[in-house]
């Protein structure tokens, strides 16, 4: 009994001393936090996020005081409360002067909390990392994702954690805004007479996402259907508030919307050649009134939106012209921002400009040269070596959703996040680490891929360990649980997979920006019955477990799965029922009711998305393209095409010799692989029924990564091929249909002897060769 006794005194004493050294927040309990008010605004504003997080949590918030509290926070070298708490605990904190927007969380000896950050932003990420502890979701108000409750929040004694991003300046840019969030916002989340305008309401909302998802950066919306940012009274001072640096595109020099201010507030031409004084005037306002403002500067110069600069024909010309524009425009900055070196500036070689580049136009080395995707999502220009070596970086603008040639994806955001790790882990390993910038269109439904953006430009290596499924899975478990996870896991890779052979807004093989008249006819994909119909089974078995899991759902949570699952998954089921049954219908094997049926699911769904909150966010329809409208009923004049029968069919990572480059997820079936130079994949078959066969090789479309080509040799039993490229070029056909079809098809046939085994091998003869799939026929 004695021993009893003891142990049950041992436990409780370690009981008690966990408790006491723990920090623990119970529901019921008074939690004070002590910072300074003399903090930056932004730091007050995270705490205000963290005390309606623990309001919605813990049903319980926090008062704030300057001297004592449970939770210490401030900013490293500001803060007084800070050094007296590191002096008093023997803390040492010089390690938040290594890393700019770092921060320390501690839990002290005493059981309380130190939250410490290296600058404003630092506190304010330290300070919503609570947040994520809590198991509060960054989209909790952009995708209504509502926290489990919970009776304490507990830190276990001796937690430390100290973060920082790896790259300096992350965020997105709102564009295309014309059918979401622009209409969303005026007309019903933020209501003005005005009409396009986005106000400081609606900008602290997005604001407010970019600090959960620990994001920096902004670049407003700039079509003419939106009234320009800093023309609407409070966005500026919302943005400085928040601790936003503001940014602008390639054809927005010097924090000027041109293509919504110039006509304006523009005098005469916007021509710098021809209107100099004016020209300098306009851009000399903006940065005037920004003199005390975070903001990065785009320098050169374009035409008043997506357009060539006037006045400067040929490329020497324009040469000519930008090399006196960035001078004039960094004495500007010099005069009202102080040191220019220090000012954070961004050259972006785009369309034309990246000729002019190319022709030696002299950048200064404090400059970041931004690169860019070709729109779908494959990096176009890589740094060279003296490229990455520049003091001022490089940055890269990447798209997850776009409006333009060969045809829009502004409706749902199904880029492959296997496609979007793959390019940017390169672009990172290649010197792509100051700036980071995704075209999100509207926010929504692009939720998932910011995400994964956002959290590889904080700290790639973290989702390189972690692996894109198991972050796409942890994603899923923080906003639906793990049992729900486990489920729909499998459900969005087959999802984005689909998509990926063939986006939903490319299924009826039109185009956009295109003369001929025929390519705004729906019309039949090249695709046989067999297929058509299996793609149908395929997205017909997804339809039914994102209804079935919708049922399941706790109704807490049923918003959040209606926008980041079921709309998605079943908005793109509909629109390939839409469409593929209108293809069989043209040839009289199925019913045109089903195709109209589908459509009519589409504006159901629609409808549904948009009530209450997001009145207005959701357009199934952008521009009125013909592939979202009812399919009018026609009779197909050509036969639908048979699948050619092959001998062998093989996934790069499915390779019997070699040593592939593995990219998880990436290809249609998933196992697409890279080749390093010099190196070979090999694929075996056994005996062959004719003397010849024909390789047919399919890469995943990627731009070389060194600049110049895409090469590889073709080896059978012995016999070498000539060199082939699969180097496409801009807005040729074949660079079109590879982004319609996210595949680069390649041709080659040898003679083979009789007898058994033979093999097939593919060498790489350049860097960033990625094969997708190998089909082997007979001649």
């Amino acid at each position: 009994m004695g021993k009893l006794l003891l142990t049950i005194i041992f436990c409780w004493l370690a009981s008690w001393t966990c408790s006491a050294t723990d920090f623990i927040w119970k529901t019921g309990n008074k939690m004070r936090v002590a910072c300074a008010p003399d903090e930056e605004p932004v730091v007050h504003v995270a705490l205000d996020l963290l005390n309606r997080d623990c309001e919605a949590v813990l049903s319980q918030s926090f008062s704030v005081n300057e001297t004592e509290g449970d939770i210490y926070v401030g900013t490293w070298g500001k803060s007084t409360l800070v050094k007296q708490v590191a002096e008093r605990e023997g803390i040492d904190l010089s390690c938040l002067n290594e890393h700019a927007e770092a921060f320390l969380i501690k839990v002290l000896k005493n059981g309380k909390l130190l939250v410490a950050g290296s600058d404003k932003r630092g506190t304010a990420y330290g300070v919503l990392e609570l947040s994520r502890m809590l198991g509060v979701s960054p989209w909790e108000w952009w995708a209504d994702v509502v926290p489990d409750k919970k009776q304490e929040f507990r830190i276990a004694a001796g937690f430390t954690k100290t973060d920082y991003p790896l790259v300096p300046y992350r965020g997105i840019f709102i564009n295309d805004e014309d059918w979401g969030l622009m209409p969303w916002s005026y007309t019903n989340y933020e209501p003005s007479d005005v009409k396009g305008q986005i106000g400081p309401k609606t900008h602290a909302r997005i604001f407010e996402l970019l600090l959960r998802l620990r994001a920096n950066t902004f670049w407003p919306a700039m079509h003419e259907c939106s009234v320009p940012f800093f023309f609407t009274e409070g966005n500026k001072e919302m943005a400085d508030k928040y601790a936003i640096y503001l940014g602008t595109s390639h054809c927005e020099p010097m924090m000027r919307n041109t293509n919504g201010e110039w006509r304006k507030v523009g005098k005469g031409e916007y021509n710098y050649l021809t209107n100099r004084e004016n020209v300098l005037s306009f851009w000399e306002e903006r940065v005037k009134l920004l003199r005390h403002s975070d903001d990065i500067y785009t320098l050169g110069m374009r035409g008043v939106h997506d357009s060539g600069m006037l006045g400067a024909k040929t490329v020497e010309d324009q040469k000519k012209a930008l090399t006196r524009i960035i001078e004039d425009q960094r004495k500007l900055l010099a005069e009202y921002k102080g040191e220019v070196t220090e000012v954070p500036q961004v050259l972006i070689p785009y369309k034309e400009v990246l000729d002019v580049y190319e022709a030696g136009l002299e950048v200064p080395e404090d400059v970041t040269l931004m690169w860019c995707d070709d729109n779908y999502g494959y990096i176009t220009h890589f740094p060279t070596e003296e490229e990455a070596a520049r003091p001022g970086g490089n940055g890269i603008y990447y798209h997850v959703s776009y409006w333009g040639r060969p045809h829009d994806y502004l409706w749902l955001s199904t880029l492959s996040p296997y496609l979007i790790y793959q390019q940017m882990k390169t672009a990172y390993d290649k010197g792509i680490r100051k700036m980071w910038i995704l075209n999100v269109g509207d926010i929504k439904p692009a939720e998932y891929q910011t995400e994964l953006f956002m959290d590889m430009a904080w700290n790639i290596h973290r989702v390189e360990e972690e692996g894109v499924t198991r972050h796409l899975g942890n994603f899923l478990a923080r906003e639906f649980g793990a049992q729900a996870s486990a489920r729909l896991l499998p459900m969005m890779q087959e999802h984005y997979r689909l998509a990926h052979i063939r986006k939903p807004e490319f299924m009826g093989n039109t185009r956009t920006e295109e003369k001929d008249p025929k390519y705004k006819v729906v019309c039949d994909l090249p695709w046989s019955e067999a297929f058509i119909r299996g793609r149908l089974q395929a997205y017909q078995a997804l339809e039914d477990q994102a209804e079935v899991w919708s049922r399941r759902m706790p109704e807490a949570r049923r918003g959040a799965y209606y926008q980041l699952v079921q709309y998605p998954v079943q908005g793109a089921a509909e629109m390939n029922k839409k469409c593929l049954y209108a293809q069989l219908a043209r040839h009289g094997k199925a019913d045109w009711k089903q195709s109209g049926a589908a459509f009519d699911s589409i504006v159901s769904l629609t409808r549904r998305y948009n009530t209450p909150k997001w009145k207005g966010i959701m357009d199934y329809k952008p521009r009125n393209l013909a592939v979202f409208l009812p399919i009018p009923e026609t009779q197909a004049e050509a036969s639908l095409p048979s699948d050619r029968p092959y001998l062998h069919k093989w996934n790069a990572l499915e390779a019997t010799g070699g040593t592939p480059v593995v990219y998880e997820g990436l290809g249609y079936e998933g196992m697409a692989a890279g080749i390093a130079k010099g190196e070979s994949l090999a694929f075996s078959f056994d005996a062959c029924p004719s003397d010849s066969v024909e390789i047919e090789l399919r890469f995943v479309p990627t731009h070389p990564v060194d600049g110049k080509d895409l090469r590889i040799r073709v080896e059978v039993d012995g016999k070498q091929s000539d060199v082939i490229s699969y180097l496409t070029y801009g807005r040729s056909e074949e660079w079109k249909q590879g982004r319609l079809s996210n595949q680069i098809l390649r041709r080659v046939s040898f003679p083979v002897a009789s007898g058994t085994p033979h093999k097939v091998s593919v060498k790489a003869l350049d860097e960033g060769v990625v094969l997708d799939q190998v089909y082997l026929y007979t001649k």
